[in-house]
């Protein structure tokens, strides 16, 4: 049975198959099954018991597929009310106790993910995927989501992974982080960062 296209399956782990929505294409972007399987086995056993950031959530399915493959502890960050309603749902076909949902906006609450994380010693992989450019009132969205990523405290990043148009130029580096690789997927490229 195929899924409808407003659905995912997780694909690997303790709740393989289980079937995500996904919010309406107007408000988020699903990640590409192509760019998740990449992303995945190049941290694969790393991210088992690690602490993992997804940033502009959406359906939080980049995030679920870390928790199912062994991540101990998700952080969702997401401000669209019908993409919280959906990614909620989606939690809660697997373990709420592992997750964490900051509502509101990414760029104001990154620094209380950041506290909570200090306060616990802990550092966290940090998939970041902004709405692209080309959306309205989106124009900007790049360069506060650079500033972000620079304003990140070395000792809470394990990685940093940004989902974004092939088209743009990332720098080398970014504050203290000095991109690893880049790898393109058609009109979306996987660009990773660490210090």
């Amino acid at each position: 049975m195929k899924s409808s296209p407003m659905t995912k399956k997780i694909v690997a782990g303790r709740f393989k198959n289980k079937v995500l929505k996904l919010p309406s294409k107007t408000t988020t972007r699903s990640s590409k099954a192509i760019v998740l399987e990449s992303f995945f086995n190049t941290i694969q056993f790393d991210i088992i018991d690690a602490t993992f950031v997804e940033l502009f959530s959406g359906s939080g399915s980049v995030g679920l597929e870390a928790l199912s493959r062994g991540a101990k502890k998700i952080i969702f960050m997401e401000r669209d009310n019908e993409a919280l309603k959906i990614l909620k749902a989606n939690i809660a076909q697997t373990d709420p106790s592992m997750c964490e949902v900051y509502s509101g906006d990414t760029f104001s609450n990154i620094a209380l993910v950041v506290k909570a994380l200090q306060r616990k010693g802990e550092d966290a992989y940090f998939y970041i995927d902004p709405p692209f450019s080309i959306r309205d009132g989106m124009e900007d969205i790049y360069d506060k989501t650079i500033a972000l990523i620079a304003s990140l405290p070395k000792e809470c990043v394990k990685l940093i992974i940004i989902e974004h148009m092939s088209t743009l130029e990332l720098p080398q580096n970014i504050g203290i982080f000095t991109m690893k690789k880049s790898k393109k997927f058609g009109n979306t490229s996987l660009t990773y960062y660490f210090s």
